[in-house]
């Protein structure tokens, strides 16, 4: 049996706020005149990313975290520590406050984690949001109405290796990356949550077509799983930590085993499955990933860097290393540009004026 339950409401859980309600923030840059956002169902441009001199859109954030956009092409960014869920204008500028999320224990690497916003969004208002509570990792989604419900919780939390990733994927469902919550046995176990990414519905039950019928499990045998993204040919790729020697980009498939803790990078036993890239930890230690044309974008902590994975080929390349400092997400937003965080002010970076900022690269 799956250790978990859904909850059917979570008193106290949440608390959303109005964005025309809450006061603007100095932490905007002058904005830029934003590209029309093209319809939800045309996706975003294909041609890829200007990689050179970003565009500065915010700073000054609280240790940014998820990244996630409104049809409008307007932000969502989580703030790890503060709970606040903050609205960016598509064309950059002043932050609001969108939601706050009560009950946040940022302890460790825990706190407000992934945001994700429902494909429906349009009829149904529904944002999701991946947190460290009191005494486990959930799942929260706020609705039309305003008002929030957990979906999925008793995914094991702990001072480290929380995952926290949330995406919807091309199929409609939404994807979840967890970590082994420093139990690296959990990984392996096909009925705990931890160490996995699962597929589920909006509802939080286990999506149809998962690879145990009932269970929310789609993979196993990761150790931290802090990025998810799809190609253009919808191959998924999940981004993992490793833990001394090798972190990871690996070809997501139902049902697969990646390895840990048995296997660390490509181990060559036909028990796992092998990265398509790795990179020793001083290299990446990698977070977000995001795809804009045909190139897979990887944001690197430790690494301090934006890697660039070539889908058609070639070798990665590293791009802005150590000039903003420790990068977590990367998001395509729908008018084709890449949107980078940095993440300075977590505790283990050297904050410089301005931090934590959100950086734009235009389409191309």
């Amino acid at each position: 049996m799956i250790r978990t339950r859904l909850a059917v409401a979570a008193a106290g859980t949440a608390l959303l706020v109005g964005c025309s309600e809450a006061e603007s923030t100095p932490r905007g840059e002058a904005t830029f005149s934003a590209a029309p956002s093209p319809s939800a169902s045309a996706g975003p441009d294909k041609g890829g990313v200007r990689i050179g001199n970003p565009q500065t859109i915010a700073t000054g954030i609280e240790v940014p975290w998820g990244l996630a956009f409104l049809p409008d092409g307007s932000a969502l960014v989580s703030e790890r520590e503060s709970g606040d869920i903050l609205r960016i204008p598509a064309g950059g500028g002043d932050p609001t406050t969108a939601y706050h999320v009560d009950g946040v224990s940022a302890q460790g690497e825990g706190g407000l984690l992934g945001v994700a916003v429902d494909p429906d969004y349009d009829q149904n208002k529904f944002v999701y949001a991946y947190f460290t509570a009191a005494d486990d990792n959930r799942i929260v989604r706020f609705d039309a109405e305003k008002k929030s419900k957990v979906i999925l919780d008793g995914i094991d939390k702990a001072g480290i290796h929380n995952g926290g990733r949330i995406a919807f994927g091309p199929d409609g469902f939404l994807y979840v990356g967890t970590g082994d919550a420093g139990d690296g046995s959990a990984s392996q176990d096909r009925d705990d949550l931890n160490g996995k990414i699962l597929r589920i519905t909006r509802d939080g039950a286990a999506a149809p077509g998962n690879p145990t019928a009932g269970s929310p499990v789609w993979s196993m045998g990761h150790r931290n799983v802090q990025g998810l993204a799809w190609g253009p040919d919808e191959k998924m790729y999940g981004i993992e930590f490793g833990q001394n020697t090798w972190d990871e980009v690996n070809v997501i498939e139902p049902g697969k085993n990646y390895g840990w803790p048995e296997a660390e990078g490509k181990a060559g036993d036909g028990r796992y499955v092998d990265p398509l890239v790795q990179w020793t930890t001083d290299e990446a230690s990698p977070s977000g990933a995001a795809v804009a044309g045909d190139d897979l974008y990887v944001a690197g902590l430790r690494g301090e860097r934006l890697w660039v994975v070539p889908l058609s080929g070639g070798e990665p390349r590293a791009e802005f290393t150590g000039t903003y400092g420790r990068l977590r997400t990367v998001a395509t937003a729908p008018d084709g540009a890449l949107w980078l965080t940095t993440s300075n002010r977590d505790g283990r970076g050297d904050p410089q004026d301005g931090d934590d900022r959100i950086l734009r690269f235009p389409a191309a």
